[in-house]
């Protein structure tokens, strides 16, 4: 599908890696509204840019084993925050959203175990496919 000329679509899904604080750093440590306030920046740059963004919300990583004490209940709390403005906003010409794709109804913190590869943050191909349908392609018009 080809876009409207000079008009670019893209998908931004950041995030993830911020909240998980990879080198435990206390100095490091973000909160929603630092990533809110990162996630308008990038849409005004965009938009002045002739570039729709569409904003994918940031998946569960509750059960993660991939990194040890990635995921805290705060950290949860700012994860729920930054999607639910995501959702709300209306900063972006659309949402994907993956959060709502991946999580387990049962421990909404977690992923899905059909849709986790089994290390809690990244997903399994049914996963993958899962976050692909959760994108309206209708937004690419």
């Amino acid at each position: 599908m080809l876009a409207q000329p000079g008009v670019t679509h893209a998908i931004v899904m950041l995030g993830t890696n911020d909240l998980r604080n990879r080198w435990a750093r206390p100095e490091e440590e973000v909160t929603a509204d630092q990533m809110i306030a990162g996630l308008q920046q990038m849409a005004v740059r965009a938009r002045s840019a002739g570039i729709r963004l569409i904003a994918a919300t940031l998946t569960p990583f509750g059960n993660e084993t991939f990194m040890a004490n990635a995921w805290n209940p705060r950290r949860e709390k700012h994860r729920v925050a930054v999607n639910a403005w995501i959702r709300e906003s209306g900063t972006f010409d659309g949402v994907a959203d993956f959060d709502a794709a991946l999580k387990d109804p049962a421990i909404p913190p977690q992923m899905r175990a059909a849709d986790d590869c089994g290390d809690g943050l990244h997903p399994s191909d049914s996963g993958y496919c899962r976050m692909g349908d959760a994108i309206d392609l209708a937004l690419f018009d």
